[in-house]
């Protein structure tokens, strides 16, 4: 067992924080798994409650636990860090992290644009848009609901595709010659409707990522609106700025 460091210039509770954080980096504290009890971690490393409370806040904070009224502290599911500068297929995303990904289609359909969608697309309202909203899950677990909107007349019959299995994305690019080079996009936090709720597998009123997306082909036309529902529990979305 680590031990704290008595005349180190680094406070106890930040200790204890740093002990904790590297048991549960390095996979040494499962996800699910409960922590010791508050009095055990007081009795283990001699501390004060307050300095046990000052920890598990940080370890809170960093979203590596989560706490249960009447049950404990436990070790969180690590989340999938998405980046914001990369179009890439949920399919090979999930690929390079090792998780087995999978795609349920929940609706399909050949639909008129409105004016709104119209708009974001670049095309007369009343104009054909293809439909896909799909549901992604990694290793089983439902992540995100992506619904899809195509300018139809780019890529005609794009909808006979099999999309449970293979990316849309390579389709539009292998079958109509699409590359979506460049995205616009807006993120915000909403809570889960009931529907949502449901097919992702969470509670009603649940955070999540809204991302709506405008993805253009490398002729500079826009081609899809993309709509995405990301579990907030699941993902952490990351950017780099420079100076």
């Amino acid at each position: 067992m680590q031990i704290l460091v008595h005349d180190s210039e680094s406070p106890y509770y930040r200790q204890l924080y740093e002990i904790l954080r590297r048991d549960i980096i390095q996979g040494q504290r499962s996800p699910g798994e409960r922590l010791p009890s508050e009095s055990e971690l007081i009795e283990r490393y001699q501390v004060s409650r307050v300095t046990v409370r000052q920890a598990m806040d940080l370890l809170v904070q960093d979203g590596l636990i989560y706490r249960r009224r009447g049950r404990g502290t436990f070790v969180s599911t690590p989340k999938i860090e998405q980046g914001l500068t990369q179009i890439i297929s949920f399919t090979e995303d999930m690929r390079r992290r090792g998780f087995q990904a999978e795609t349920a289609v929940l609706a399909s359909a050949i639909l008129n644009a409105g004016p709104e969608i119209a708009a974001k697309l670049g095309i007369a309202a009343g104009e054909e848009i293809a439909y896909l909203e799909r549901l992604r899950l990694a290793d089983g677990e439902p992540l995100s609901i992506e619904s899809s909107q195509l300018v139809h007349r780019l890529c005609l019959g794009v909808l006979d595709g099999d999309y449970a299995h293979n990316p849309l994305r390579a389709a539009l690019e292998q079958d109509y010659d699409l590359r979506l080079v460049r995205a616009t996009q807006v993120i915000r936090a909403v809570v889960a409707t009931g529907e949502l709720a449901q097919k992702l597998s969470i509670a009603p009123g649940s955070p999540l990522f809204f991302i709506e997306r405008i993805s253009y082909s490398q002729h500079e036309r826009p081609v899809e609106f993309l709509q995405l529902y990301h579990r907030a529990d699941r993902y952490a979305l990351y950017n780099e700025l420079r100076d």
